[in-house]
């Protein structure tokens, strides 16, 4: 029997085997394909970073979040962008600052967890003494204390949602801010027992205690734990199993949940998430070799990013047919780039490296 999700995974399907084939055309002629199109995406960041279409007007409430975006494909391709050009950045970061801590969506709205996220880590990406020193410390910590729970569960926002999102959002935040460990302990006393209860019986973890699981929300808890060293709490071999089975046998790509479609984005959600559980099992097992197994196919992914998910004009895509932007340039770039040392070609340069990178018998850089 059909449904609208088996009919929607047939057409998926049939236009992925439309490129491939193509693609095998092509790849007859050019030998040093699939390449990564690195100039056509640097000039839809510089383009994008300097003045955004009207299509973005809806998106006013997440400006940070593209701000964030853009910067983190940069570092992706190394790409660097002009100090005075970094400098506005980080003026216009100075106006989302909330005067009760964190950050909003833009100049004058109420601060939210996910934007205070996306600010920090911008700022910290462009990593100026200015930049740095624009997050405030002191009223990151109060706000940060206004929107968590006695449980150590944490809402996106004063009166917002309870959100496996907004605890990570937290403790990333509080760790590149480099709170006092006192200040840690007490921010985040509880958390890693809430993150754990949202765990479901697939595996994945849900965006709160007995919701479906996801691919995203499974990575914002793996994250959290990682960093708080919670990992006794979850059954991380249940979370591996859920996550490396969410690759699609046939794009090549991830899917963020159970009997969903493939989605570029996922490249990064899924495909970070692996190798973090995989960490965390090594940490909680004493088992160094399991970081010695390539527990994915990353040739498939790569060539699903690399040929079907590249806009000809720049940027990337969720799946063919579907328009570029900002949130799936960031994320489906950063998926292959995760580093891991399980590649034969891992570099011991950064955590997450440039294409260029990597090896040339995969892809190389046009």
């Amino acid at each position: 029997c059909k449904t609208f999700t088996s009919i929607d995974q047939s057409k998926v399907e049939a236009s992925i085997e439309r490129i491939y084939d193509r693609f095998e055309q092509l790849v007859a002629l050019d030998p040093s394909l699939p390449k990564l199109h690195r100039t056509d995406h640097a000039r839809y960041l510089q383009v994008s970073l300097e003045r955004l279409s009207s299509s973005y007007e809806c998106l006013d409430s997440s400006r940070p979040w593209m701000v964030y975006w853009i910067l983190n494909a940069a570092s992706v391709l190394n790409l660097r962008f002009a100090d005075e050009l970094l400098n506005r950045v980080v003026d216009f970061l100075i106006k989302c600052r909330s005067p009760i801590g964190g950050f909003g969506g833009g100049p004058g709205q109420d601060p939210h967890l996910a934007t205070t996220y996306a600010a920090v880590n911008a700022l910290c990406i462009i990593g100026t003494d200015r930049a740095l020193d624009t997050i405030d410390r002191t009223s990151l910590k109060q706000f940060l204390g206004a929107v968590r729970e006695s449980n150590g569960a944490y809402r996106m926002h004063i009166g917002g949602e309870l959100d496996v999102r907004g605890a990570y959002c937290a403790i990333s935040s509080a760790k590149l801010a480099s709170f006092a460990p006192e200040d840690e302990l007490k921010l985040f006393e509880g958390t890693a027992a809430w993150i754990a209860e949202c765990q479901t019986y697939e595996g994945g973890f849900g965006g709160a205690p007995d919701l479906e699981a996801h691919g995203g929300y499974s990575f914002c808890a793996a994250a959290a734990l990682m960093i708080l060293g919670g990992e006794e709490r979850c059954d991380l071999h249940a979370l591996l199993r859920w996550t490396v089975n969410r690759q699609m046998a046939y794009e090549g790509g991830f899917q963020g949940r159970t009997n969903k479609l493939v989605d570029g984005c996922y490249s990064f959600w899924q495909g970070a998430l692996v190798p973090i559980v995989q960490s965390l099992i090594a940490r909680k097992e004493h088992r160094q070799d399991i970081m010695n197994v390539s527990l994915f196919n990353r040739l498939a992914l790569q060539e699903y990013v690399l040929i079907c998910c590249q806009k000809p004009t720049g940027g990337l895509i969720d799946k063919p047919g579907k328009p570029a932007d900002l949130y799936h340039t960031c994320y489906t770039l950063s998926g292959p780039s995760v580093r891991t040392d399980t590649h034969p070609c891992s570099s011991s340069a950064t955590p997450i490296y440039p294409f260029r990178r990597r090896c040339h018998s995969v892809a190389t850089v046009g």
